[in-house]
């Protein structure tokens, strides 16, 4: 349930976006009420945007002005306004329907990565079994969901999220939205909405990937309620996962909120047995601690990871998301924990493992070690070993659509400003330009 200060950051946030004022808020409200421009005074709308009340009676009219998501009419728990809880699928094809129209999306929050924590619908499965009307929908369908959500996967692993993005939601509304509204048999259901939930998380993974954090958020909740509604724990944690990795990339102001997501996701995760997936959520949760500046948590959690992936050599990965973190990926993500604690040897020692002693096989994946690697030579006084490592992580780059490796570009560029004199970082500031305009997407 979003509470009266979470419920206040989701609507200044989105008056931000709109460029108005509580008085511009509270006509537009008043004339969706039919009350008309004067029919809700401007102080109240203030004390809704200081957290100090929860609007009741006005939130369906909020969500309809403001345009918020229909789902964040359960989360609010409004008392009397008779709404019923959003269906899942209705709204997970509505979402991919508005981002093939591009239609714009509110920024990430963090009012509504936690209220995704209450969207899942128990029913959305049951209501679908074997009802009359709707195409036929069996083993056959989730299997092509399967394997055309791995396929695209692979491109966007290798050339970033900005490749093919349009594929994966077309295919979202056009093939498996049909079959979502299909009649089927409940086991055929829950592995329908766990296959598509996959989908949706890879959809999510892709608007990050190309910037857009506001349809990242939104792609990773309903991710989470289909995985949830499936009865699927694993997709459920990496879905929440994908909520606390992007809040990570938000910043120390979403610092609270991805420790929460990362614990929540451990939890969700308690009952499996797979190794890779254990250390895959507690690497996040140490993740989460060290930007929260928990070091005790970062330490335990960390710890926690490394002693799950040392249980995997030589086992095979298997077809979920979880169970693809190598022992290579484990090793950039731990270096870079260990850099935020300030152990800068150890973080470089662990960089380097995963780059020469495992590898990536991933060109995406390589670049943002590189980039991570260079950045921590220069932090240790070691410029030589900064440009060296910068150059490859230029030669790697070339092609991919990723915000993340723009980024690495830009904080690279940042920090070989005060180099100008030195004619190799000065190379490699010429050679990092055509990769910086992706940031202004």
């Amino acid at each position: 349930m979003l509470g009266a200060l979470e419920i206040g950051e989701l609507i200044r946030e989105a008056c931000r976006m709109r460029g108005w004022g509580p008085a511009k808020l509270a006509r537009e409200l008043g004339i969706a009420e039919e009350r008309g421009s004067t029919g809700l005074d401007r102080q109240s709308v203030r004390r809704w945007i200081a957290g100090q009340r929860r609007p009741t009676y006005w939130w369906p009219y909020i969500v309809q002005v403001l345009d918020l998501d229909a789902d964040l009419l359960q989360t609010a728990e409004c008392a009397g306004t008779g709404q019923v809880r959003t269906d899942t699928v209705a709204s997970v094809i509505e979402l991919g329907r508005s981002d093939v129209f591009r239609r714009n999306f509110l920024a990430a929050t963090s009012a509504y990565a936690l209220g995704a924590l209450n969207l899942p619908d128990p029913e959305s499965i049951t209501r679908r079994i074997n009802r009359a009307g709707g195409v036929r929908v069996g083993s056959g369908e989730v299997t092509a969901v399967r394997q055309v959500t791995k396929a695209l996967g692979d491109t966007a692993a290798e050339l970033g999220g900005g490749h093919a993005r349009h594929l994966a939601v077309r295919y979202l509304t056009e093939d498996v939205g049909p079959w979502l509204n299909g009649t089927y048999t409940e086991p055929t259901g829950r592995a329908l909405f766990a296959a598509t939930s996959q989908l949706v998380h890879l959809a999510g993974w892709m608007a990050q990937d190309e910037g857009n954090q506001g349809a990242a958020q939104r792609y990773y909740a309903h991710a989470y309620a289909l995985a949830a509604e499936a009865g699927d724990p694993e997709l459920s944690a990496t879905a929440l996962r994908g909520l606390a990795v992007q809040a990570i990339g938000l910043g120390p102001k979403f610092g609270a909120v991805a420790l929460r997501l990362s614990e929540t996701c451990v939890e969700q995760a308690k009952s499996l047995d797979d190794p890779r997936a254990v250390s895959y959520y507690q690497t996040t949760l140490a993740e989460a601690a060290a930007l929260d500046g928990d070091r005790r948590l970062a330490v335990r959690a960390l710890a926690a990871s490394q002693t799950a992936i040392e249980k995997t050599p030589g086992v095979p990965p298997g077809e979920s998301w979880a169970s693809h973190f190598s022992i290579g990926r484990w090793a950039h993500h731990s270096g870079m924990i260990l850099a935020r604690l300030g152990d800068l040897d150890g973080g470089t020692d662990h960089l380097h493992q995963s780059l020469e002693i495992h590898g990536l096989d991933r060109r995406r994946s390589r670049a943002i070690v590189l980039a991570d690697l260079g950045q921590v030579h220069l932090r240790q006084g070691d410029l030589d070993a900064a440009l060296s490592t910068w150059t490859v992580f230029l030669d790697c780059a070339d092609g991919i659509r990723s915000v993340k490796v723009s980024e690495a570009a830009q904080d690279m560029c940042a920090r070989l400003e005060r180099y100008r004199h030195v004619p190799e970082a000065e190379e490699i500031r010429r050679r990092a330009e055509p990769l910086l305009p992706a940031l202004e997407t």
